[in-house]
């Protein structure tokens, strides 16, 4: 719910009222500062406006409410009410009460810091409050337009493969600061954009404990406690309402080197965390987001200016992200957790099994495009795309149990290998199948390869047999990775040397090196045809 005192206009830019050429106002007394603004105009010959502003507005008076030799006395207390009652601007009107704006008014506003503008006497009041209004409808049109573009780049960053990455970068290049990621523990997973001073980054990192408290009743070290609830009042970022002062008057604007501190009522301790909170130090805006409900992943933004549109923008960054590292239903996550204290006690997998939910099911083994190995943000969003949470990111390989019902179909950036659907007393067989399609999708450059379900040669030979046969084939080799891998790569790829070639990012000349020195190590033909049988059947048992 919006505060009833913040004003719900977009702040218009003082300066661009003053650029109309068809008013001809002009500034005479205040600051020359870029980046005071208004939130509307309000017309008043009170003596005390005080009582009738709400803040950040361009108060319009031609002085009818002046007396008769009036003295800087009254000018001073006139200034100085407009100022408490957070006023961002005076426009006096010249003529028809006064030929020109007293000098005691001008220096009135000099002290106090009041802009103050001389509306000539062909300009009206309502052309003023009319040029406002359009200066408005422009910057909301230009918002909205913002906002727009931001949500378009944003949910295009999320249907990449690895999306995590690409929404925090294009969330930092809309908001041009920084954005970050925080697990549970509050580590951070991962960033994006010119990181912040380290004041202001270590704040952050106390800001995200304000949406997870231990204890209710202290807000988190560091930060002002300014957090807004989704039910609260907050502006542009989430940040609570100003104060009604002259800081209304300023974009973006809070209590310099101010702290405020949080007194809990009775019974507050028993309600939920807030959704989202903000601070500012050294300049720095900061906005931290909670991602679903309960502790978790945290959403943490730092900007050096803030612009309206902002806090819209990071809300539905904060609502992608939310989708993309959900965690499935209580009761699933409650039934994993129970899966795995049995498994540590040592119950057998078809045992436990029944826990997760399904009977029978695939062992899907994927590799990331690229050199490096997957981290656990890419493992996550690919468990989200096969539809389970059951990821394993192991090294250079990700393993995923997928029940058998859910189809298991190509992903871009990832190379997967699928075994057959087979029940939990298999899973050990069908890992083995998945690693040998993967390794087989790898090779022949294939998105996705599925384990067949025939019966393979391989199977009529006993698997202690088979090993032992493996090894005293491939001693010779086996201690050069290298090599094995370039025999098992150039044997799946039918001799091709430059298929071998490009699948192991080499060139074809040390393909044929390889296997040259494969021919000379081993003694055998390559060119046999049941030499390279045998051989394939070892390689696959290794």
């Amino acid at each position: 719910m919006t505060d009833p005192m913040v004003p719900p206009t977009p702040p218009v830019h003082l300066q661009a009222l003053l650029a109309r050429e068809d008013l001809g106002l002009r500034r005479i007394a205040g600051p020359d500062d870029p980046g005071t603004v208004i939130r509307w105009a309000h017309a008043s010959e009170m003596a005390d406006p005080y009582p009738y502003l709400l803040g950040g507005e361009l108060l319009l008076s031609a002085g009818v409410h002046i007396p008769e030799g009036a003295g800087p006395g009254y000018f001073d207390a006139y200034v100085s009410r407009i100022v408490a009652a957070g006023g961002a601007a005076l426009g006096f009107g010249v003529a028809p009460v006064h030929e020109a704006v007293p000098k005691a008014l001008v220096e009135a506003c000099e002290m106090h810091g009041l802009p103050l503008l001389e509306v000539p006497p062909r300009t009206t009041f309502s052309a003023v409050a009319r040029a406002v209004w359009q200066l408005m409808a422009q910057a909301r049109l230009a918002e909205l337009r913002r906002v727009t573009e931001a949500q378009q780049s944003l949910a295009a960053a999320a249907a990449r493969p690895d999306p995590l990455r690409p929404v925090l970068r294009r969330l930092a290049q809309r908001l041009n600061g920084w954005a970050a990621l925080y697990a549970p523990d509050t580590t951070e997973l991962a960033a994006s954009g010119p990181p912040p001073p380290p004041t202001a980054h270590q704040a952050l990192t106390h800001l995200t404990q304000v949406l997870r408290p231990s204890d209710p009743t202290t807000p988190a070290a560091g930060s002002r406690a300014a957090a807004a609830a989704g039910s609260g009042a907050a502006g542009a970022m989430g940040v609570p309402p100003l104060e009604r002062s002259r800081e209304w008057g300023r974009v973006g604007a809070a209590a310099p080197g101010e702290r405020r501190q949080v007194t809990p009522t009775p019974g507050e301790h028993r309600q939920a965390p807030p959704t989202s909170a903000s601070d500012t130090v050294d300049g720095t805006h900061l906005a931290a987001y909670a991602l679903g409900t309960g502790p978790g992943f945290v959403l943490a933004v730092a900007t050096p200016h803030r612009t309206p549109g902002d806090h819209t923008i990071a809300s539905v960054a904060a609502a992608l992200l939310t989708l993309l590292t959900g965690q499935l239903q209580s009761s699933t996550a409650a039934a994993r957790s129970s899966a795995l204290v049995r498994l540590l006690l040592g119950a057998p997998p078809p045992d436990v099994a029944p826990l997760l939910g399904a009977e029978r099911w695939h062992i899907v083994h994927a590799r990331p495009d690229g050199q490096a190995p997957p981290d656990p943000l890419a493992a996550a969003a690919l468990g989200t795309a096969l539809g389970s949470a059951l990821v394993d990111p192991a090294g250079e390989t990700v393993r995923v149990l997928v029940p058998a019902d859910r189809p298991v179909e190509p992903l871009p950036g990832w190379t997967l290998g699928v075994s057959t659907a087979v029940a939990p007393r298999d899973w050990p067989a069908a890992d083995t199948q998945a690693a040998r399609a993967l390794a087989r999708a790898r090779a022949t450059r294939t998105r996705l390869l599925r384990h067949g379900d025939r019966p393979a040669l391989a199977d009529l030979v006993p698997p202690h047999d088979a090993d032992a046969h493996a090894r005293a084939l491939l001693a010779p080799i086996a201690a050069t990775p290298a090599l094995t891998d370039t025999l098992r790569t150039w044997l799946s790829l039918h001799g091709s040397w430059d298929r071998t070639a490009v699948a192991l990012s080499v060139h074809r000349n040390t393909v044929r090196q390889r296997i040259a020195r494969c021919a000379a190590l081993l003694d055998a033909d390559l060119d046999d045809p049941d030499v390279r049988m045998e051989l394939w059947f070892a390689l696959r048992r290794t």
